[in-house]
């Protein structure tokens, strides 16, 4: 509800502006996965180091239509995050400001409705740097993969085991392969075919003997 509400201030204050198109109702056939890399699991504190976003077209994951960013290394940064991504401050030294990151993305996502693994996670991310510096957050719909899993298993008569909607395990449970994990553009990549694949209800789920 509360999304609900900033996002029609939103659309109100920023209609005329030069992002304006963003807000109006999408009325395409493409979605957008998307991925961020961060220095943490706290979405109050941790600092996007990459952002990844691929398009998809009907039953087609347009891996040659793809946005993937790194970021200049965020104070945050620490051993452990880099244990997770890989990407130390010395791969970062190249990155781009969060301000021209997300100009990008928003160019590239337009107001496509948008796929993701834990969404509401990356969104925070987004979210909290997008308001200060552009004005607003991402009006865009949403498509969770992991609650669309969960809510299939619910439909099969299964009762879900919350230790098996992992990323990994999902993957391997609809036979999909996973695309450089822990890497923004993999993530997105293997979410997209994850998508792909519980929408045409091929999903074949299986327990341990």
């Amino acid at each position: 509800m509360l999304r609900a509400l900033r996002r029609a201030k939103d659309r109100r204050r920023h209609a005329n502006g030069e992002y304006g198109w963003l807000f109006h109702p999408y009325t395409g056939d493409e979605l957008v996965a998307i991925d961020c890399e961060t220095t943490g699991v706290d979405t109050r504190t941790a600092e996007p180091v990459s952002i990844a976003a691929v398009k998809v077209r009907g039953d087609r994951v347009l891996a040659s239509e793809s946005l993937d960013l790194r970021l200049r290394r965020p104070a945050s940064l620490t051993g452990d995050s880099i244990c997770v991504h890989g990407l130390r401050g010395i791969d970062l030294d190249d990155g781009e400001s969060p301000g021209e990151a997300l100009a990008k993305l928003l160019e590239f996502i337009g107001n496509r409705p948008l796929l993701g693994w834990h969404l509401d996670f990356d969104l925070a991310i987004l979210n909290r740097q997008l308001r200060p510096l552009f004005g607003f957050e991402l009006p865009n719909t949403g498509i969770d993969v992991a609650q669309l899993y969960h809510r299939q298993l619910r439909r099969s008569a299964m009762d879900p085991d919350p230790t098996t909607i992992r990323f990994d395990t999902v993957a391997e449970i609809l036979g999909v392969p996973v695309m450089g994990r822990n890497t923004a553009l993999g993530d997105a990549v293997t979410t997209a075919l994850m998508y792909l694949k519980l929408e045409r209800g091929t999903m074949q789920a299986r327990r341990e003997a």
